[in-house]
């Protein structure tokens, strides 16, 4: 598949738009690479409600869980560097993470949201890293390592970041700058700093709340049900539930690895269309075949314990399953990536050599990605 770039705008500037004057779009952004190259690099509508600042080209926005993604490349990284293969157990880099029946968990499993380790029993504030880390450690898991799989919604970018820690000697915040968002020239931050929030689009939760009518309805039903699975993950650790806080300065200056993720769509889309290119960009390898082979391959796919439908996962990122209602990354079967909630979206393709991102800051009461960006993506591919 190979994308000329005046045809694709003719397919998605009318999409685009029409997520806007039909969708209820705010303000948004769509970027599409190939080949390394910037293909597709849409942005409209404004930063605010009252519609004062446009969304311009240097608009950055929260990203949600799609800084999952990034997190993980991270890790995978830090692996790669240091010659450890994820067929290796957690409690090698982290001791203290072999309590309460966690000595066997590999880092395969615990990438692909195997660990079990979705919810915690002991209350602990999302800001309190080390209060975070400890309960993790303390926590036992809630089925069987390796027996199935459950979207670790708020603890998965805490574990990320441990290992990280463990196995680099710095934060996870400190080696996305250094190892990937310098070298790449990437907008976009995990943790971000004092100057840049003036470029920041707010942030405006869903106007309606239509989560018995949103699919999967049981998940979303068990979402607001205290003592469900769905409930403890998404609530645990405790904190930030209200999104009017993810707009203050103090909250987005912490570096938030599971939800807390600051970027554009073009830096989005720009990392990932290095992945998609061998792990190759401007003459600089970032990453090895071995690596990739880890992002590439699903380790796990079924009924998601959390979401309750079909959901698969490789070492950190996003697949499609094979039994989803509906592809989220295109038609090959190569490409992986992470959506954020209410309607980002970020993957890349290895086997077209293609990457899209889309970001936006109104959102819709979803937590997987919805028709304004599949829309996009459809396209891309007909």
């Amino acid at each position: 598949m190979q994308l000329e770039g005046g045809q694709l705008l003719q397919q998605l500037k009318p999409l685009f738009q029409e997520n806007f004057e039909r969708f209820g779009e705010l303000g948004a952004a769509v970027s599409v690479w190939q080949n390394g190259k910037p293909i597709i690099d849409l942005y409209g509508g404004f930063r605010d409600v009252h519609r004062e600042k446009p969304w311009t080209s240097d608009t950055l926005v929260l990203v949600w869980s799609a800084t999952k993604g990034i997190g993980s490349a991270c890790l995978l990284h830090a692996l790669q560097e240091h010659n450890i293969d994820i067929s290796q157990r957690v409690a090698e880099f982290w001791p203290e993470f072999a309590q309460a029946s966690k000595e066997k968990i590999t880092l395969a499993q615990l990438l692909s949201h195997q660990a079990a380790l979705c919810a915690l029993d002991r209350r602990v504030d999302v800001l309190d890293y080390d209060a975070v880390i400890r309960a993790l450690e303390s926590q036992t898991p809630l089925s069987p390592p390796g027996t199935a799989h459950g979207y670790h919604a708020r603890t998965f970018g805490f574990l990320l970041d441990e290992l990280v820690r463990r196995i680099a000697g710095k934060t996870l915040s400190d080696y996305w700058r250094e190892n990937f968002a310098g070298p790449l020239n990437l907008d976009v931050w995990i943790g971000l700093p004092k100057k840049e929030n003036s470029r920041v689009a707010t942030m405006y939760a869903a106007k309606t709340l239509k989560a018995f009518g949103a699919e999967p309805k049981q998940f979303y039903a068990d979402l607001v049900t205290p003592g469900t699975l769905a409930r403890k993950t998404f609530t645990s650790p405790y904190g930030l539930h209200v999104i009017s806080k993810m707009n203050e300065p103090a909250v987005r200056a912490h570096p938030i690895v599971s939800f807390g993720g600051i970027g554009s769509a073009s830096a989005l889309a720009k990392f990932y269309s290095m992945l998609a290119n061998g792990g190759k960009f401007d003459g600089q390898t970032f990453f090895s075949e071995k690596a990739l082979a880890w992002m590439t391959t699903t380790f796990a796919d079924g009924i998601d314990r959390v979401f309750q439908i079909p959901t698969a996962f490789s070492a950190g990122f996003m697949k499609d399953s094979r039994n989803a209602a509906r592809k989220i990354l295109g038609p090959s079967g190569t490409s992986f990536g992470h959506p954020g909630a209410g309607g980002s979206h970020a993957f890349a393709d290895p086997e077209n050599k293609t990457a899209f991102a889309y970001v936006m800051n109104q959102m819709e009461q979803s937590l997987l990605p919805t028709e304004k960006s599949l829309r996009l993506v459809d396209a891309i591919y007909q």
